[in-house]
Formats: C-alpha cells, sequence, structure tokens
C-alpha cells in the first residue's frame, strides 16, 4: 500500500493548502449529514458520525456548519436526500480503483464517474469487480525524519495498532476502524506529529506502476474522481515507487 499512502499524503498536503476548502467542506457536509441519518445525532453513540465530526474539526469547519448538517440529517431541519453507492473499475496499468459516492441524482453520478474512466485510460466495471481487494482500516503516517521509530512502536503497540510498516520515508501505523481514534489519540498525547490520518481502505495487494506515463495518466484519473461533486473517496491499488511519484504529481 505504500505508493497509494505515499499519494494520500501528498493529497492532503494539496488539499490543506489550495483553494479547494469549500469541496472538502461540502464533503464533510454530506458524511456528517448522512451519519447522523443513519445513526442519529449523538456523536457518542454513532461512530459513524464521531469520525466525520472530528475530520471537519481537522479541515477548522465551524461549528454552527456542523450542528447544520447534523440538524439536516435527523430531519430537524429540511436539506437534499444524499444515497450512497460504490462504483469500481480499472485505471490505467491494470490498476484496481474503488469509488465511494454520496449522491442525490445517482444517473447523473454514474455517467459522470463513467466518462471519467474512460477520458483517463480506465473502464468502469461491474459491482463487486475490485472492492473485494479492499479492507477498512485506520492509517496514520509519519516522516522518518520526525519521529524515533523505537517511540513509535512503544506507543502504537501500547494503544492497541494492529501493524507498523515501514516504507522508503515514511512509517505507517495499520489499525482497525473501532480503535482508530483511541491510537491516533494516543500520539497527540505524546507530542507525536503524524503527516496524515484516516480511516480508509487499504488494499490487500498492490499493482507496481513503473512507467511515468501510465503513472501521470492514473494520477491524473484519480484526481479528476476526487473532484466530481459527487464523490467522496476514491482509493486504488497502485504502488508507484517514489522517484516516479514526485516527478509526477
Amino acid at each position: 500500500m505504500s505508493g497509494h499512502s505515499k499519494w494520500s499524503t501528498i493529497r492532503h498536503k494539496k488539499a490543506a493548502q489550495d483553494a479547494r476548502r469549500g469541496k472538502i467542506f461540502t464533503k464533510l457536509i454530506k458524511e456528517i449529514t448522512v451519519a447522523a441519518r443513519l445513526g442519529g445525532g449523538d456523536a457518542d453513540a454513532n461512530p459513524r458520525l464521531r469520525a466525520a465530526v472530528a475530520a471537519a474539526k481537522v479541515e477548522n469547519m465551524p461549528k454552527e456548519n456542523i450542528e447544520r448538517a447534523i440538524k439536516k440529517g435527523t430531519g430537524e431541519l429540511g436539506g437534499a436526500a444524499y444515497e450512497e453507492a460504490n462504483y469500481e473499475g480499472y485505471g490505467p496499468g491494470g490498476v484496481a480503483v474503488l469509488v465511494q459516492v454520496m449522491t442525490d441524482n445517482r444517473n447523473r453520478a454514474a455517467s459522470e464517474i463513467r466518462y471519467i474512466f474512460s477520458k483517463h485510460g480506465g473502464s468502469l466495471g461491474e459491482a463487486g469487480c475490485v472492492a473485494w481487494m479492499f479492507d477498512k482500516h485506520g492509517v496514520i503516517v509519519f516522516d522518518k525524519n520526525q519521529v524515533s521509530e523505537e517511540a513509535l512502536m512503544e506507543v502504537a503497540l501500547e494503544a492497541g495498532a494492529e501493524d507498523v510498516r515501514e516504507q522508503e520515508d515514511q512509517f505507517e501505523v495499520i489499525t482497525t476502524p473501532g480503535d482508530f481514534e483511541k491510537v491516533k489519540a494516543a500520539f497527540e498525547e505524546r507530542g507525536m506529529n503524524y503527516e496524515m490520518a484516516e480511516v480508509t481502505m487499504v488494499p490487500q495487494t498492490t499493482v507496481r506502476v513503473e512507467d511515468e506515463k501510465t503513472a501521470l495518466q492514473l494520477l491524473k484519473l484519480m484526481d479528476a474522481l476526487e473532484e466530481q461533486d459527487d464523490v467522496q473517496n476514491a482509493y486504488a491499488n497502485f504502488d508507484i515507487p517514489d522517484e516516479i511519484l514526485s516527478a509526477v504529481a
């Protein structure tokens, strides 16, 4: 998963630096609304809502925006009715791509996602064709130059992390979705700064992409999917070497 984790880190940094905060807020509001609709408006009793609110706070979303989204979800305020759907397919180089959508118009979403796949050298597949390749995990990424491996291992194991993986310039701490917040909080309490922390879909195996042209086309596909208004998340099982990723990203 190293290539995809590396790309996720770059994407998070870019999102924090550019002018897409309104788009980020829109996606977070959708997630909060649906989480509240499905599990109730009490974050303490609704793990999905709790995670969504925590993500919104990381992005400095105003408290009133969060509360309004929760009320829309519980029916106290009117608003669009969103439904969730997954789309699956293959990108350049045979890379598996899983797209999570939250939309008020499924036909529009399907049409636009199919077009994006086609435009960027991919193809939309049947339901279930790639979803089995991914598992849900918490992932917390650290820069190897900013943290002690010994201290990282100690905190991770004490907090209940599943695994710690060493990559070229990163450490990746893997957790179950249920333990993610606890493990993340343990690092924060120790003042250990991470580059990225999220509950994500982790590929069971990866596809090595060493051709620069293919890598560029693949990343353009991922960017286009994440820019699409109905897309909440896009995951892929590529592993692009750091030197190529740095050159094209």
